[in-house]
């Protein structure tokens, strides 16, 4: 059966492990045919960085092919049906990464597609950007036993991919949230049971220095996410002190490093000028989304240790 990953709860501990101790050596060995002669589509209803350059590039540098398509070319569920779309690409391609507005979106691709479906960031979870994050901690940590990761702001998507792949891997992980922003039900109580099962924390707090108290990591994210800029000038007061600062890390985080998954509302969630800080390993996250791409569609597509001494 073809294997899709929507959400970290897509894989095993085990696999996010797997993972991630690929993409180290994906990153000290960064050219491989092993894909060659496929073909991974880029369906984008958001604009991107990051994600769309390290998926085209993760696959040309293992030997494939990447099609990039706009939201003007495809018009997802508005031009022709997700079903069709899916069952389309399916004839053409190998593999799809989808960037919707929508989980509903992806699990409806995933539905009708016979190729993986790549979950490359919805309303829901931005799980290959979790995946890059633990890679980023691991290198600068060296372990993730013990390790305990600050969130401090909005629980969306990218919180709760990181909540889920933290306590997958035994890391404690605690989100500061105002009431009513913390991470979804349903994912947080997931949460839990990854920490239960791997004897580590997870905690809420509307707290935000009881939450970075002798943290190793400060994590934080735009309070505003794309789509919902209507919502900018109620979002900015209610979010006014669960910003990532000199008093906080200072105080509160001596030791920790400091990580934003990119772009950054200077200001607003972090300090202007933060993200040059020495302990920021904003710019480490970013090049290793590259490195877990190419893991991830190894993985899917079954090829993760053909050609590979891992």
């Amino acid at each position: 059966m073809k294997k899709d990953f929507l959400s970290i709860t897509d894989l095993s501990n085990e696999e996010v492990a797997h993972l991630i101790e690929s993409a180290i050596y994906l990153k000290k060995h960064r050219y491989f045919n092993i894909l060659e002669n496929k073909t991974l589509v880029l369906i984008f209803e958001k604009p991107s960085l990051r994600t769309r350059v390290s998926f085209e590039l993760a696959a040309k540098e293992l030997g494939g092919n990447a099609i990039y398509l706009s939201p003007s070319e495809i018009g997802l569920g508005k031009r022709e049906p997700i079903a069709d779309v899916a069952r389309v690409l399916s004839r053409y391609v190998d593999i799809i990464a989808a960037r919707t507005f929508s989980h509903q979106t992806n699990i409806e691709l995933a539905k009708w597609a016979s190729v993986p479906v790549i979950n490359a960031l919805d309303d829901d979870e931005h799980p290959c950007q979790a995946l890059a994050d633990m890679l980023t901690i691991l290198e600068h940590k060296g372990h993730f036993k013990g390790v305990t990761i600050a969130y401090i702001g909005d629980g969306n998507n990218v919180a709760a991919s990181l909540m889920l792949a933290a306590t997958a891997l035994g890391a404690n992980f605690r989100i500061a949230a105002p009431n009513g922003y913390n991470i979804r039900q349903e994912l947080w109580e997931k949460g839990l049971e990854y920490a239960d099962n791997n004897n580590c924390e997870l905690v809420w707090t509307k707290d935000v220095k009881e939450a970075a108290r002798g943290a190793d990591v400060l994590y934080t994210d735009v309070w505003v996410s794309m789509g919902q800029e209507g919502e900018s000038e109620n979002k900015r007061r209610i979010f006014k002190d669960y910003q990532i600062n000199e008093k906080l890390l200072r105080i509160y985080a001596p030791n920790a490093i400091i990580m934003h998954p990119l772009p950054a509302h200077y200001g607003d969630e972090i300090a202007k000028g933060f993200l040059n800080h020495t302990q920021s390993v904003v710019f480490d996250q970013a090049e290793n989304r590259l490195h877990v791409q190419k893991a991830v569609l190894l993985h899917l597509l079954g090829a993760l240790g053909m050609g590979l001494n891992t």
